[in-house]
Order: structure tokens, then sequence, then C-alpha cells
């Protein structure tokens, strides 16, 4: 027995206390360790790209959700402009789903300025791309704020908007959400057809076609004109799907579905319905080990780059469909079994590569230390069912796979192994990660092991909710002495991958940078502050 307890706790200031004289920079986590304070630009842009609608290890979804509306209200009377600049970074493509962008926008809209409510309108129909998104802002509009006149132009412009047929198309594939109905929304807002087509659509809309016209009326109305024909003539489905290049959420509900209609609704299957319904599609035997062809447009659609940035797909969407597939419907809602193709699961390992954003490899020297302590592992992240830990490995591993000198290991209490190297699958990577979870959160560890084995890194990368509390220093008191023993150029990132106010960036380091969120670019973001491009 021995004191050495004693004289480690006397080294550093211990993380359940502030660093003293930079007090009033810092803030108690929930965890009760103190860290800096993110400020209030960094958390919208977390809480944008993450969300608040699911509960963490250390804060209920009521309460993380309040810090974000408290979050928008005050960034909109600071500057609603970059509000409305925000919103719509996160909406295009890099939030996990556009749940949270559609709340914020609300909020900007409640603005009293003059200046908000033009921000407001210039990102709407930005944000609102999809009938989807009408109806769940429409929801959240309804219970926060009422339908006051910036909100029934917003709506009017959407629903009266030049491109009627991508308008039927909205309105055919999402004819109610959110307790709201088409006919609600065109009521409400009381649109005046700009067109004769737009009539015909709303004539559609509010009362039917109780008498289908013998001939399509136009171009832009095929689609309503064939889903009104299949309505009457559900035994020929594979020729209204054909003909009418119908979608399986306008054929389905009034079609006679077999396995050939739904090759074909294959065969023209939207990223993102084909990504959704990998397992379905395996169920009823569309996608087999012997359907090469079948196979190989699954192939071309999911690991093509350009397609997955254009379908706004997130890379957590694909790590989510691939956990999904790989349990055979354990997971998930789907009431459907199957069994798991092992070239599709293949194809979604390459897609979650792909859909990520990195560039060639820089020549640095990366450090990835993975957060496995038991609130990574005890927080699910929004609607994908993957922990916070699943889904910090596996942007660690894409970040790795572009580059050649990396290391990624696993801190709690500890600093540890992981066994993850640039040559594991997502799915071998998770199960690592998975198998290591635990103990208590402290960040410097890392430091402690790197100057012990004096490991030279020329980027560290941390990938952590940023709850560090277990530590006799703080984090930044071990980089300093880093930087003193090892390398006193290296660069610290900090990836915070839950939609807290605290973070480990020293704000006074210039070399040091805090990221929030699953945004796809990180990966190069890294690559680029480790070149010093940025």
């Amino acid at each position: 027995m021995n004191y050495k307890f004693y004289h480690k706790k006397k080294t550093g200031t211990p993380q359940s206390q502030p660093i003293p004289g930079r007090e009033k920079e810092m803030i108690q986590g929930r965890s009760g360790g103190w860290m800096f304070d993110t400020g209030l630009w960094n958390m919208l842009r977390r809480c944008l790209l993450i969300g608040t609608a699911q509960s963490t290890y250390y804060a209920d979804k009521h309460e993380l959700t309040d810090d974000f509306v408290k979050v928008v209200q005050q960034a909109v009377l600071t500057d609603p402009t970059r509000v409305a600049s925000e919103i719509l970074y996160a909406s295009d493509g890099r939030a996990i789903n556009n749940s949270a962008p559609l709340l914020a926008l609300v909020l900007l809209s409640m603005g009293k300025t003059a200046e908000a409510k033009k921000a407001f309108c210039e990102v709407f129909p930005q944000v609102v791309r999809t009938g989807s998104h009408f109806y769940e802002w429409l929801a959240y509009t309804k219970s926060m704020r009422g339908f006051g006149k910036v909100i029934r132009d917003a709506g009017r412009q959407w629903l009266s908007r030049e491109d009627v047929k991508g308008l039927a198309y909205q309105l055919l594939k999402y004819q109610q959400r959110q307790g709201f109905s088409h006919r609600d929304a065109l009521r409400l807002f009381h649109v005046n057809p700009p067109t004769e087509d737009h009539n015909r659509l709303f004539q559609w809309v509010v009362k039917g076609w109780e008498d289908l016209p013998e001939e399509i009326p136009s171009p832009a109305l095929a689609q309503v004109w064939w889903y009104e024909w299949l309505k009457r003539h559900p035994d020929k489905t594979h020729e209204a799907i054909t003909q009418g290049h119908l979608t399986h959420e306008m054929a389905a509900p009034v079609g006679k579905m077999d396995q050939a209609a739904w090759q074909l609704l294959f065969n023209e299957m939207p990223i993102g319905a084909l990504l959704r319904n990998l397992g379905s599609l395996t169920e009823i035997g569309i996608l087999r080990g012997d359907e090469r062809a079948n196979l190989d447009r699954v192939e071309s659609v999911l690991n093509n780059k350009e397609r997955l940035r254009k379908g706004r797909i997130h890379p957590i969407d694909v790590l989510k469909a691939l956990k999904t597939y790989q349990s055979g419907g354990k997971l998930g809602r789907s009431q459907k079994t199957w069994n798991p193709v092992e070239r599709i699961v293949s194809i979604l390992e390459k897609a979650v590569e792909l859909a990520f954003d990195a560039a060639e490899p820089t020549g640095k020297v990366f450090m990835h230390a993975v957060d496995v302590s038991g609130s990574m592992s005890g927080s699910v992240v929004s609607s994908v069912g993957l922990t916070c830990c699943e889904i910090a490995t596996a942007m660690a591993l894409v970040t790795a796979k572009a580059e050649k000198n990396y290391m990624i290991r696993g801190f709690s209490t500890q600093f540890k192994d992981l066994g993850i190297t640039g040559r594991d699958s997502f799915s071998s990577a998770l199960r690592k990660a998975r198998d290591n979870n635990f103990g208590g959160t402290d960040a410097s560890v890392a430091y402690d092991w790197m100057i012990k084995e004096r490991f030279k890194a020329d980027v560290i990368c941390f990938w952590t909710d940023s709850e560090s509390w277990a530590g006799y220093h703080h984090p930044t008191e071990a980089l300093a002495r880093y930087r003193k023993k090892v390398n006193p150029d290296v660069k610290a990132v900090y990836v915070t991958l839950a939609p807290y106010r605290i973070t480990l960036v020293d704000p006074k380091d210039p070399l040091s940078w805090d990221l929030g969120g699953f945004d796809p670019g990180t990966p190069r973001l890294i690559q680029m502050l480790a070149n010093g491009d940025i």
C-alpha cells in the first residue's frame, strides 16, 4: 500500500473542478465534470445535425429539446440570417434527418423582426422539400405558433409552385401525415390555382376524380391519372406501374401486389426507398444470391457516390440499414424476416464509406481516440437505432481508411487497443467497439498514454459526447504536457456526438477544434485541418 493515488491527484486540476482562473469560461456538464462552454453557434449546429428527439445517457429528450429551443430563440435574436444559413446547412443532407431543421425553421418564423421573417421565407422552400416535410412543418407550426400571414404565404407558395408535375408527385406520394391531409392544407391556405393543371390537381385532392377522364389530362398529371386508373383496375397493377411510373407508396395501397409487381417497382425505385426496403425485397425474393441483375442494380445505385449525394443519403442511415439488414429482421420496425444476402452486406459496407466525404491520404499520423465509456454505449441516437459509440467507431474508421498512418484506440478511464484497423469492415469494427464498452469517461488518458509511449501524432481525433469527468487533470492540461514532451505542433480535433453545450476544446488554443454532430463532411474537414488548408 502506498500514497501514489494522492500524489497523482495533485498533479493537475480534477475534472470535477473548473481550471483555476478559467472559471468564467467553463460550465459543469450533466456528468459533474467541468468543461468549456462551446458557445451559442456551435451548440446550434450540434442540435441541428444531431437532433434532440431521443434521450441520451445524461439527459431526457424533453430537457435536451428545451435547451435546443432556447438556443434557437437566442440565436434568432442575435442573427436570424445566420440561423437560416445554419438550418439550410443541416437540412442539405448533413443532419441525420430533417426534423431538427424543420423545428428550428418554425422557431425562426416566430422571430419578431422583419429580418427573421425574411430569412424564414428565403430558406423555406429549400428546407421543406417533400410532402412529408410539409406535413411535419404544419404539425410543428400548429402546436407552437399558429397560422399567421408569413405562414400562410409560405404554405400558398409551396402548394402553387410552378413545377406542377413535381407538386403532383408529392401530393400523391404523401397523401396524409402528422394528422394533416392535402385537403386540409388547401383549405387552410386558401390556394388559388395559378394554372389549369393546378386546378385539376386541386380538384383531385379535394373531391377526387369520380369520372376518370378517358385520356391523361396533361403530362404533369399522368401519375395521378394512372393511380386513379389502378384503383378501378387493380388486376392491372403491372401495367399501371410500368406506364405510370408509380412508386410503391402509390401502387401498394390500391393494386394487387405480387412478386412481379415488386420487381417492376424495384426497377425504378429511388435510392432512399431502395435503402429502406432491402429487407422486404429480400424477403419476397427480389434480392437473392442468384438474382445477379437485381444485385447489380443495387450496387450501381448504392455504390455511386454522386447518387448518394444527390439523394441526400446520410452515412448514418446507411449504417443503420447495414445493421438492420444483417439482423434479418430482428432489428427495426419490420415484421418481416429474411436471410441476408452476403453481396448486399458488402454493398452496404462500401456505401457507408462512400457516403462520407474523404480526400486523398494526407501522409500525417493520426491517433483516433474513440469514447467507449458507458455513456456512449447507453445513448441511442435519434431514430437510427445506433449508439453514440457505434457511430463514433464508424466515423473514426472511415477517417482512418482514408489514411495510411493511424491508430484507433478506445478510452474510458483507460486507453485501450480496440483491435480495429482500416482493414476492418464496419460490421466488425462495431462489434469490437461494443465488446469494449467500459467505465467512466476521462479523455486525458489518451494523452497520458501517448506521453508514456512517446507516440508522435500529427493529429489527435477524439470521438466523444464530451462528458469527461473521471480524471485527475483536465484534457487541456494533459494536451499541454503532451506538446511539451512529445510534439509541440500536434493538432487536436474533438468531434462531439451529443447535443450538449460543453466542449473539451480550450477556446484559447489555436491548434484545437470542436466539430459537431454527424456531418458526412467531417473526415474531409479533419484532413483539411491536418494539412493546414483551413
